[in-house]
């Protein structure tokens, strides 16, 4: 690999070949903290999902939809389990020598994926709890109305472990990928990525808007194209969770078109943007998308507007990732 320059209409940068060396990778005192930090908010996941698999049914209380016949929900369990054991695999990949070296296809996909489950729910969850000390939260008849799924002190172990998994994870992704990839985003925009992409990224902000429109409207109250059971159950902490999935689908949108018009501004916000948005819209529409198949009861089954809006969203983070993946083609090296 050669070192060259790349010009832009604005500035010059230096497209320098990953470090590979001894040292590369290796943690000072914070990455060693961040290091531990995220293994160890692995640890409630894991075992409450490796006992579950095992037959228990710690956290699950009497009557939850959990418990109903069926493999879907083992399944989940396994494939979820995998997942977040993965983040150990992430960890030691960025914190070890031999993680340079890593192919960069196989190490993009699940840190894209982990950057799309997670955000969302470091966004989501506190601003639910903040809500909840409020007095924001269900009231009688919204909590009466609600099915039996998981003790509260499951969502509050597990998701805090995400969100401490999340802030460990990005730490200790920003130096990696600095090291190994900064030359891709240092500099401007630079000039505008042909027209086929900007119809990429057009796509993109009209799936956007749509979705975050019906979101929002979900989201302060909308009842339509929810079901009985649905409007029942809603209150400002639910409406937190659509609010999240319209910021994200909209950033996705956003990160799109800026990163096809190009420009005179630092490239490293646009990518941010587009990688965070694109990230979350994706992965979480197809969660939605499966999760929504996982319903046994008609009551708790999904509208096809919710299958309409989940499978926008989805789209809207692929036509974003399109566009991504092509403005980071364009600044590789030789």
């Amino acid at each position: 690999m050669t070192t060259r320059a790349v010009h832009t209409s604005e500035t010059t940068y230096t497209a320098r070949p990953p470090a590979g060396g001894p040292g590369a990778s290796r943690p000072g005192a914070v990455g060693r903290v961040l290091r531990a930090a995220a293994l160890a908010a692995t640890v409630p996941y894991l075992c409450l999902k490796g006992a579950w698999l095992a037959g228990s049914r710690i956290g699950i209380p009497d009557g939850s939809v959990l418990l109903g016949p069926g493999m879907f929900f083992e399944v989940a369990n396994a494939v979820t389990l995998v997942m977040d054991s993965a983040v150990i695999v992430l960890v030691l990949v960025f914190t070890r020598s031999w993680g340079i070296r890593v192919p960069t296809w196989l190490l993009t996909v699940p840190v894209f994926i982990a950057t799309g489950l997670l955000v969302p729910i470091v966004v989501a969850f506190p601003a639910q709890r903040l809500m909840g000390v409020a007095g924001l939260g269900p009231d009688a008849a919204a909590e009466a109305a609600k099915e039996p799924f998981l003790d509260p002190w499951v969502f509050n172990v597990v998701y805090s472990g995400f969100i401490v998994q999340a802030i460990a994870l990005a730490g200790l992704f920003v130096p990696y990928a600095r090291e190994r990839w900064g030359s891709r985003w240092q500099g401007v925009l630079g000039e505008r990525l042909p027209s086929p992409t900007g119809v990429v990224a057009g796509a993109a902000a009209l799936t956007a808007v749509a979705v975050a429109a019906v979101q929002l409207f979900w989201a302060f109250g909308g009842t339509a194209g929810l079901s009985a059971s649905q409007i029942a159950r809603f209150d400002p902490q639910t409406g937190a969770v659509s609010a999240t999935h319209a910021i994200c689908a909209l950033a996705a949108g956003a990160g799109a078109v800026k990163l096809a018009r190009g420009g005179a501004r630092r490239a490293r916000g646009a990518l941010a943007v587009a990688w965070t948005g694109s990230a979350a819209a994706a992965c979480w529409g197809l969660w939605l998308l499966i999760a929504s198949t996982g319903a046994t009861d008609p009551e708790e089954a999904v509208t096809i507007a919710m299958v309409l809006t989940y499978a926008g969203q989805m789209i809207t983070g692929l036509l974003a990732a399109v566009v991504l993946a092509r403005f980071l083609a364009s600044r590789r090296t030789a």
